[in-house]
């Protein structure tokens, strides 16, 4: 007998009925002999109405009051599911993150799990019961409710699924699966079978929604196999692992998806003296307003001085061009440019390591459409280009048409 961690995230649960088909899929994979314990998030919808509420009374509001609101809303989700379990004949029962106990760090509202106590649920697979906690909280060491911040579910389930040990951690969601691309862009993208750890948080990072990034990391870290799977539709969905083992066809696979992000801007500081410090004057002021630099590029001149272009989230974009326009006139920089019409995209696959010329295939297949590239990123894994956004769909589709992801196996 397996013990299975399932997740399902708002809209899975967003109404009666689909609450109801839950608890049905839920007993499917019951009737085959596996434990279960199912994590839910609030019903689709609920944590935006909690958060309105409480900007009705503080627009500001934070912190501890708003944690102990917005648990309010998965409590709700495992109660509903519990009876619907408990209406088909299934012993169920629920429990809060404080009732696991599922013990956090004192951030509020972005709150890290340290430790879970989880002899309750133990005791409660025993005895025959499906057990079912709200994902997204837990209680730090002051007995403060606690919330994991957006997302929060999916990390929830897989640190459950870490400390008992699960076979699987199956996130269940309205897709089926990790895709070579966005189908919406790339109606001929692919569901992957398998993809690894590093490349899903890769994807992750650089625009896929598929899983938080945190829920990533913490399976990495403790090897819990994660599966992606539809709420909706039957399938095996896709298995996000170490590695791919001894699949051989799946090493043969160069690239194995495509991510962007629209939310990109770029900012260029122009002739300042190429001297030591020159990059922490510049970003130290955008680190100070607590914006988040992703890529970065420096250009040296004949005259000594060098040009310097990074970039940082599209709604971050005004703050930081003040910023930089400060500093310029500090340092006598020639010219301050800013450009929030670019878009970054980006091919990742652990294919590359042991495969040359990657990156000029890419630049190759971009250069055939006509595709100027602004700023260029590599790591072993992945190499992101900015462009203009106006080229955004051409290039993903010519990408993924270019290294053939549409056939790969």
């Amino acid at each position: 007998m397996a013990l299975l961690v399932q997740k399902f995230g708002g809209t899975s649960v967003g109404s009666i009925e689909r609450i109801e088909a839950v608890a049905e899929k839920v007993i499917s994979y019951r009737d085959q002999g596996n434990d279960m314990v199912v994590v839910v998030s609030a019903m689709s919808g609920e944590t935006n109405r909690l958060i309105e509420l409480a900007r009705q009374i503080d627009p500001q509001t934070r912190g501890r009051e708003l944690d102990v609101l917005l648990t309010t809303g998965e409590q709700v989700t495992i109660a509903l599911l519990a009876m619907a379990l408990q209406k088909r004949g299934y012993p169920a029962r629920s429990y809060t993150g404080g009732q696991v106990r599922i013990t956090t760090d004192s951030a509020h509202n972005k709150a890290r799990i340290k430790s879970i106590e989880h002899e309750k649920i133990t005791g409660d697979l025993q005895n025959g019961c499906i057990v079912v906690v709200a994902g997204f909280q837990g209680v730090d060491e002051f007995d403060n409710i606690t919330t994991l911040g957006r997302g929060g579910s999916d990390t929830t389930g897989v640190a459950l699924a870490a400390a008992l040990k699960a076979q699987e951690c199956q996130i269940f969601t309205d897709v089926d699966g990790v895709y070579t691309t966005d189908p919406r862009v790339v109606p001929e993208a692919r569901r992957l079978n398998i993809i690894t750890f590093e490349e899903m948080l890769e994807m992750a990072s650089l625009g896929s929604k598929v899983l938080q990034i945190r829920a990533v990391e913490f399976a990495q870290k403790y090897k819990v196999p994660l599966r992606v799977l539809s709420s909706f539709e039957e399938g095996e969905g896709t298995l996000i692992t170490s590695e791919y083992g001894a699949d051989k066809t799946m090493e043969q696979a160069l690239i194995s998806g495509i991510a962007f992000n629209r939310d990109e801007a770029q900012l260029t500081l122009n002739g300042v003296s190429d001297t030591p410090g020159v990059a922490y004057q510049i970003l130290g002021p955008i680190s100070d307003a607590n914006i988040e630099v992703d890529m970065i590029l420096q250009n040296v001149s004949a005259d000594g001085t060098t040009d310097f272009t990074f970039t940082v989230h599209r709604n971050d974009f005004e703050t930081a061009l003040d910023s930089l326009k400060r500093t310029a006139k500090k340092l006598k920089a020639r010219e301050v440019s800013g450009n929030n019409k670019i878009v970054k995209i980006s091919i990742v696959g652990v294919g590359m390591r042991s495969h040359a010329g990657i990156a000029s295939r890419m630049f190759e297949i971009l250069a055939n459409e006509g595709i100027n590239i602004l700023m260029i990123s590599t790591s072993e894994i992945k190499i992101s280009v900015v462009v203009d956004e106006k080229y955004l769909e051409l290039g993903v589709r010519a990408l993924h048409e270019g290294f053939d992801l549409k056939s790969q196996p």
